[in-house]
């Protein structure tokens, strides 16, 4: 095995960190302001900063963006000119030291190991010392070109992979419109009904402390429910419940699940329960359940989930800056064209036959990741 001399990453590259914008100084025009939610989602709706940029905030495309609270991740910039806001490092690699994408996967790899020790933790978060005295390995700038085409051609494929994965996210959205029509327009004339009428019941979650000890059942939260409306279980923790607080908030297959109190761009996220084991909800969802005659929970998922709604629950949201909320009241006067319920349940099957798919691919992706950081491990200690 070749062992390759380690350095300090502050000896190699630069870590600027981003400043904090004050809502005052968001605009509706000028430059994106760089949020770790429009890393993390590149669909995340953008503040903007139409002020004097302070060259060492400014971004442009090629830029490596570290964020450090929160999430902890590394991301290439590849969406034109931008600011940084705090909580994220611009990396500027010193290039006598090493290769910017040979530093990039360094910094992956940091950052995979920094997650996997804060697994769990209410609230991940690096502090810039200590991240610096990181030590990663720095062979000479031949070898690191070689490493980089090794690592960017397996990495190529886990792109292929999130592609086609991207695709396959649309075809429940296009559905939808080919099936029932824009909800917005509603060009098919369906009879529109408030949401509060085709409710069985409308409650709030379980406001019990979690647990990590596995005591009780499973509590889903936020974190458990996708922006496209899917199920996320990979991070649950437990609650404990009297048999009478159970009996109250278990959920059932069926169950929809809104998000009420969340970050403006992301409260009001919609998914619904598929009962694959016993759990209840946390208090920041309302559960839904629907007269099953009425309406179809896969059917006001998706309409939740269009683009138009998420749109319209982001200017519905009311709170403090970071802090959104729309109440049971609010959701329950929503309106949505309501299409026959046989439609409907056709509707459910062909999205069943999706998730299908999309599960395979989930299971391929998976694959693909292990097979990448499996070799960039490699890479890093000599072997390849």
């Amino acid at each position: 095995m070749t062992r390759w001399p380690l350095k300090k990453l502050g000896e190699v590259s630069d870590f600027i960190n981003g400043r904090a914008f004050k809502p005052n100084e968001w605009s509706s025009d000028g430059v994106p302001i760089i949020r770790i939610q429009n890393l993390t989602n590149s669909n995340t709706r953008a503040n903007y900063f139409a002020g004097k940029i302070d060259e060492r905030h400014a971004v442009k495309n090629g830029d490596i963006l570290i964020s450090w609270s929160a999430t902890l991740d590394v991301f290439i910039w590849e969406r034109g000119e931008a600011v940084l806001n705090q909580h994220i490092f611009r990396a500027v690699p010193n290039p006598s030291q090493v290769l910017r994408t040979y530093l990039f996967y360094a910094l992956k790899l940091v950052m995979g190991e920094l997650r996997s020790k804060t697994h769990g933790a209410t609230m991940q978060h690096i502090t810039k010392e200590p991240f610096e005295r990181t030590e990663i390995p720095v062979p000479p700038l031949a070898e690191q070109e070689r490493i980089v085409k090794l690592l960017d051609a397996a990495d190529e494929l886990r792109k292929l992979r999130a592609q086609a994965d991207r695709r396959a996210a649309d075809l429940i959205p296009a559905l939808f419109h080919e099936m029932f029509g824009d909800p917005v327009t509603n060009p098919k004339g369906w009879p529109i009904s408030r949401v509060g009428s085709l409710m069985e019941s409308c409650d709030y979650g379980t406001s019990q402390k979690a647990n990590e000890a596995d005591r009780g059942i499973v509590v889903l939260r936020m974190g458990n429910v996708t922006m496209d409306g899917q199920l996320d279980l990979k991070d649950l923790k437990t609650v404990e419940l009297t048999d009478t607080e159970i009996l109250k908030h278990q959920l059932k297959q069926g169950d929809v699940l809104f998000n009420r109190t969340n970050s403006r761009e992301l409260v009001g996220k919609t998914g619904m329960w598929d009962g694959r084991f016993k759990a209840v909800a946390a208090s920041y969802f309302i559960r839904i359940r629907f007269q099953p005659n009425i309406e179809h929970p896969l059917h006001f998922t998706a309409f939740m989930n269009m683009t138009s709604m998420k749109r319209r629950l982001a200017e519905m949201a009311r709170g403090a800056v970071g802090q959104a909320n729309i109440n049971a009241k609010e959701l329950q006067a929503i309106e949505l064209p309501l299409p026959p319920i046989a439609l409907q349940k056709d509707f459910a099957a062909r999205v069943a036959e999706i998730r299908a798919m999309e599960a395979a691919q989930a299971a391929s992706r998976e694959k693909l990741d292990e097979l990448f950081q499996s070799l960039l491990h490699r890479a890093f200690e000599g072997e390849i």
